[in-house]
């Protein structure tokens, strides 16, 4: 565990290093990132300006899932998504073997060897999304409530990973992953905009646990909100580990089978 975490650091000392060598390239994404989070933030607000409540969430509470789900996704892109998301071209082209030869996890090195620092404004700009939102809800922000929050977004960043990489790993076992990657973008896109408290029947099932994007913001808003409960902690737990097994399931299974471009 030591030696993976010294890896991952180099790894990002090694990326910033490239990065700063071309000071736009670096600086740039700060601008480009921080604009289309302003952009988004204006649709969302043309969205919501006239409705008072959707479902049992007012608009205090849906000023919070906007905030989480965004923080959740910027983590996202400043940590791992580039670098998974290269993970089906990888395999495809062959390029997987360089990794494969190394004396490290090849996931590990694929998920942080892109490192994407530009992304840090939505960071920044989500968390004062999220301190607006429990203004408006009147939530008095405890050490505890807090911990919990934080628990919870963790909890999604991890299983937002894990989807990502399920998806991707799809493409040992299928000739193109692009329909399903059309469908991940599209389930993404539906749960950014609609809280996962409004599905109901086939809809709840698909996206609480077939894709369960449904409840990246939607638990960390109920719980914040007070909302929460023990179920839903077990619940999400459940989902987060299970999907985990699975992540571990496809990778180790998909490396059996890949053959080296070069055999």
């Amino acid at each position: 565990m030591q030696n993976n975490l010294k890896f991952v650091c180099e790894l990002i000392g090694l990326r910033f290093q490239h990065l700063m060598m071309f000071r736009l390239g670096f600086w740039g994404p700060f601008f480009v990132d921080g604009s289309l989070f302003l952009v988004e933030l204006m649709v969302f607000q043309a969205i919501y300006a006239n409705v008072e409540t959707i479902g049992p969430w007012g608009k205090g509470e849906m000023v919070i899932f906007i905030g989480t789900f965004s923080l959740v996704n910027a983590v996202n892109m400043v940590v791992y998504f580039f670098g998974v998301n290269n993970i089906s071209d990888k395999i495809r082209s062959g390029d997987i073997d360089l990794y494969l030869t190394k004396p490290v996890s090849p996931l590990l090195r694929l998920s942080f060897e892109q490192v994407n620092p530009g992304s840090l404004p939505l960071v920044l700009l989500s968390i004062c999304i999220l301190w607006y939102g429990v203004g408006l809800c009147g939530i008095e922000v405890t050490p505890g409530l807090a911990a919990g929050y934080a628990a919870w977004v963790i909890l999604m960043i991890i299983l937002w990973y894990e989807m990502e990489v399920i998806i991707r790993s799809l493409t040992f076992f299928v000739v193109s992953t692009n329909n399903i990657t059309r469908l991940e973008e599209a389930g993404i896109d539906l749960c950014m905009k609609i809280p996962g408290v409004v599905f109901r029947g086939i809809y709840k099932l698909l996206f609480y646990l077939i894709l369960p994007y449904g409840i990246i913001a939607t638990f960390p808003t109920m719980y914040i909100s007070g909302e929460g409960s023990v179920k839903m902690w077990v619940y999400g737990i459940g989902v987060v580990t299970g999907f985990g097994f699975l992540t571990a399931f496809l990778w180790k299974t998909g490396l059996k089978r890949y053959n080296s471009v070069s055999s």
